[in-house]
């Protein structure tokens, strides 16, 4: 089995996150280590896609109600979370300095 990948969360997604109920904080976390841990890369039809460039994350992967944008570096073997959105959010996310 490969290792698992270090998840880091930018500024802007730990917000997002102590932003939500505590129901969707967990279910949201839940699904972030479910997913991203050991396969972030791995697209399906209905959790993870690959974003079309240019686009200010990689990858996007959909747990319930909300959007989870995110960067993956193979060579450092880590998933930085950028933004967590709930679906159809009128926020534009800005892209993390």
């Amino acid at each position: 089995m490969s290792r698992p990948y270090e998840i880091s969360y930018a500024e802007e997604a730990a917000g997002d996150i102590r932003g939500l109920r505590a129901f969707d904080q967990n279910k949201v976390m839940a699904g972030i280590e479910e997913h991203l841990t050991l396969q972030p890369c791995q697209e399906s039809r209905s959790r993870i896609k690959a974003m079309s460039q240019p686009f200010w994350s990689q990858f996007r992967l959909r747990v319930d109600d909300f959007r989870v944008y995110y960067d993956v570096d193979e060579e450092e073997h880590t998933v930085n979370v950028l933004r967590v959105l709930k679906k159809g959010s009128a926020a534009t996310p800005q892209v993390p300095s």
